[in-house]
């Protein structure tokens, strides 16, 4: 379980990077009226980070019997790893959509909306799920991980419908009104004194 754990986190972290820069670039061209290049950036960025991940999950298919070879010389952890390979498969592949479409949320500017649906799909159905699947149908790693995966599964749904039938112009005008807003208070006096 820990190998693939491991795995899955090294590339999570590439879908961490997409994050960010989807994050940075949608909320850059929601800012300047550009609403177009911000709905061509979600799908640029979500494809690339999706066709990664879809090779990495194929590649640990294929060398599923070899991977933890990486991490120990156990034959015990070669069976379990090779057992967990689909499901861990499955957590790269919405791991690698996941991270960005919430990064993309985050740019436009939805951060309560996409503390809700975290804390929905993972603490009301992941966990209880995998907890359920796990110790009361004695799945063990396969359930805990099933119940995870679903609740990631949900939230990626949730962000998929939610980003792509988003009106562009409409969240340039949301931009626009943030960035008034702001410059408005700015003429405030600072929350900090410079004494």
């Amino acid at each position: 379980m820990t190998c693939s754990m491991t795995i899955s986190e090294w590339v999570y972290m590439i879908a961490v990077g997409f994050n960010a820069a989807a994050s940075v670039r949608v909320s850059n061209e929601l800012g300047a009226r550009h609403p177009k290049s911000a709905s061509f950036a979600v799908i640029i960025v979500t494809l690339s980070s999706f066709f990664i991940a879809v090779i990495l999950a194929v590649v640990v298919l294929i060398l599923r019997h070899v991977i933890s070879y990486a991490f120990t010389s156990g034959t015990a952890v070669e069976e379990a790893v090779s057992e967990l390979a689909p499901f861990l498969a499955v957590a790269i592949v919405l791991n690698g959509i996941q991270p960005v479409l919430s990064g993309v949320a985050v740019g436009c500017g939805w951060q309560a909306f996409v503390a809700y649906v975290n804390v929905g799909c993972y603490y009301v159905v992941g966990i209880p799920l995998g907890a359920l699947l796990g110790f009361k149908f004695n799945l063990g790693a396969k359930g805990i991980w099933s119940g995870m995966i679903t609740g990631t599964m949900i939230q990626t749904i949730i962000l998929i419908w939610v980003t792509f039938r988003t009106n562009w112009d409409k969240e340039v005008e949301k931009s626009r009104d943030r960035l008034d807003k702001w410059a408005d208070n700015k003429d405030e006096e600072p929350l900090l004194s410079s004494s």
